[in-house]
């Protein structure tokens, strides 16, 4: 039976600025690529505890000279640490460079960016989907709270709604949102991260592939909530898997299917009439 559980710290939950206890021990840097030591240095700074979450860093100028290096090096340096979301810029009077409290989004965005550049395939997509869905679900079961299975509900019915609407986009997101819902309900923030990048390449490659067949899903969520109020994982995590199994069948037909079409005739405008001299 559902229990419940302590709340855990979402990933992103704010976090009062903080000096750090310890000024931050950086030593002039001598490497060509002098930007890539820097944020090592800075990295190595927080690992060792000099730096926490809200530590605002030293002035660029006096970073600057600290490390030996030019104001534009120093700041190459932060932005790369800013891109990684290790720092957060802030301009202004009280503003500067400040440990961030850090995200998922370094990864979802490197995620997408090997979808985008062919390195992560549909069928590896989808596969890696169904594993992780199977220790989630186990994990979800044990965790879940009466809170957590209404969002569930309320999910199914956000899904049916949109599908009534023939709102395919609507549909597509609620959907994979269930499955937000569920790496939630873990309370571990790794799996959260993981599964929210999964879900959001999925959502990349489900634009591809276009409006599809999945009158299956809402019962089949129905019976899996079932078996979560009855703390069956056993029998959640089959349905879940047969779910998913079928959702990828679709998924690879689809991608077959495309690849299968004959490209469109290119139109070629007709060539303009030459006028006749006057």
């Amino acid at each position: 039976m559902p229990r419940t559980r302590q709340s855990a710290l979402p990933v992103d939950a704010p976090r009062a600025e903080s000096a750090a206890a310890t000024p931050p021990l950086f030593q002039p840097v001598r490497s060509a690529r002098a930007f890539e030591e820097i944020a090592m240095q800075i990295r190595q700074e927080l690992a060792d505890g000099r730096l926490k979450v809200g530590s605002r860093l030293p002035a660029e100028r006096a970073l600057a000279l600290q490390f030996g290096v030019s104001r534009n090096t120093l700041r190459e340096a932060l932005r790369s640490l800013e891109h990684a979301g290790l720092i957060r810029l802030q301009k202004g009077a009280s503003g500067g460079a400040f440990i961030s409290q850090g995200s998922g989004n370094a990864i979802i965005s490197s995620m997408l960016d090997l979808y985008h550049m062919g390195s992560l395939t549909p069928d590896q997509l989808t596969e890696a989907r169904i594993w992780l869905e199977s220790v989630l679900v186990r994990e979800a079961c044990a965790r879940a709270t009466p809170e957590d299975l209404q969002a569930l509900r309320d999910n199914v019915a956000e899904a049916a709604q949109a599908a009534a609407e023939g709102d395919f986009n609507h549909r597509a997101a609620v959907n994979l949102d269930f499955h937000r819902i569920l790496a939630r309900m873990t309370g571990n923030p790794i799996m959260m991260i993981v599964m929210d990048g999964l879900l959001t390449v999925l959502a990349q490659f489900i634009q591809t592939i276009g409006e599809y067949e999945n009158t299956f899903v809402l019962p089949s969520r129905r019976r899996f909530i079932k078996h979560l109020e009855e703390g069956d994982a056993e029998a959640a995590v089959a349905e879940m898997e047969t779910s998913l199994k079928r959702l990828q069948r679709g998924y690879l037909s689809r991608v077959e299917q495309k690849k299968e079409q004959p490209p469109a005739p290119v139109r070629r405008r007709a060539p303009a009439a030459k006028k006749k001299a006057a």
